[in-house]
């Protein structure tokens, strides 16, 4: 009988150890759930994995006590996994990640793309130490190594409203920047992203070019207007819309060529592909141009184009309108107010009355 007892024991061990093994992978709530912050800025994404804790939890509410607390300030020295000093994981549980999909700049110092284990010495209730480790698959910090470390920065920590759970944001966004923020309790952590746009579009758009993009008038045409708009390598931009016409000659890429030229002081050239340009011109098309002329000083050629408009669509206000804005700008009065009286003729849209009203009002009260 103490046999069969004894080996009834050893059984039920048996079984509440395999069921306990079982369970060791089953899904439930975690405490610091896994959060996703991203946030492009031009063409870079930037991506954050994270555990976020709260400051208010089961067991008591923690105002208060997370700075210098519950985040220790400065490395803390362990006698477990690594056994080392280690910085704060930057979050909850594994390991905190931050991506860049293109090269940046943090804090002004170069990193290239790739993603990084994420962590920061908080230094006192101001200053914080960000540190990129190439380490991403460890667990927290706990076997952290700076021989890992990629790349560190220091920043300042600034005072901010609560934030219960620990999030990431990103403010102070344009094409080429976004300051990415850690904030938590009544504290934020940021730190200054920074990408060359400009050469990164380029470089991708060189890249696209030798594809299928790269056959049509299209794709070089959107090349050199992204050039263009952004004032850089205007001789590859030439380049592209020469390219673009070559494979079919339109309004857009003509008209293109001669604003290119114009940046390029090549005023004649642009004068005579400009002509071409207006030969192919819609009605909104040619009034572009004329703009485009009075933008850049070249008043007489834009009052002929002007002219030119009005003579196609004889009736058309808006034409008339920009008309008179030309005839204004060279100092001829009386024959801008015959334009604007002209247009106020045709029942003109409520933008069109206004601004001849406006210019009328403006030339008889002199």
């Amino acid at each position: 009988m103490k046999t069969l007892k004894t080996n009834l024991w050893l059984i039920a061990i048996m079984l509440f150890t395999t069921y306990s093994f079982a369970q060791s992978g089953v899904t439930t709530p975690k405490r610091s759930p896994r959060a996703e912050f991203s946030q492009t800025f031009g063409i870079t994404k930037v991506s954050i994995n994270y555990g976020a804790p709260k400051v208010i939890v089961a067991r008591g509410d923690r105002t208060g006590k997370i700075w210098g607390q519950q985040i220790p300030f400065g490395l803390q020295k362990i006698n477990f996994a690594g056994k080392g000093e280690i910085p704060w994981r930057a979050g909850a549980d594994e390991n905190t990640t931050i991506s860049f999909g293109t090269d940046v700049k943090v804090e002004d110092k170069n990193l290239k793309a790739g993603t990084y284990g994420l962590h920061m010495i908080i230094k006192d209730e101001n200053n914080a130490t960000i540190i990129f480790s190439s380490n991403t698959s460890s667990w927290g910090s706990f076997w952290y190594t700076p021989e890992e470390d990629v790349l560190r920065v220091d920043v300042k920590m600034r005072d901010n409203t609560f934030q219960n759970v620990l999030n990431y944001s990103a403010t102070g966004l344009d094409t080429s920047a976004a300051e990415i923020s850690l904030s938590w309790e009544n504290k934020q952590i940021p730190f200054m992203v920074t990408a060359n746009t400009t050469e990164l579009v380029t470089n991708n758009l060189k890249e696209e070019l030798r594809g299928q993009v790269g056959f049509g008038w299209k794709g070089k045409f959107d090349g050199a207007q992204y050039l263009s708009r952004a004032n850089y390598k205007p001789e590859l931009a030439l380049q592209w819309v020469n390219e673009s016409i070559t494979s079919q000659k339109n309004f857009q890429n003509l008209s293109l060529k001669g604003a290119i030229l114009f940046k390029q002081e090549k005023l004649n050239e642009a004068l005579s592909i400009l002509n071409d340009a207006s030969d192919l011109a819609d009605l909104n098309q040619l009034n572009g141009l004329g703009y485009l002329l009075m933008g850049n000083n070249q008043l007489d050629k834009a009052i002929e184009f002007f002219e030119l408009n009005v003579k196609r669509n004889p009736k058309d206000a808006n034409v008339h309108n920009s008309l008179g804005e030309a005839y204004m700008a060279k100092g001829k009065n009386k024959a801008a107010l015959k334009m604007f009286k002209k247009s106020n003729s045709f029942n003109p849209p409520k933008f069109v009355k206004d601004s001849n009203d406006a210019l009328i009002k403006q030339l008889t009260s002199k």
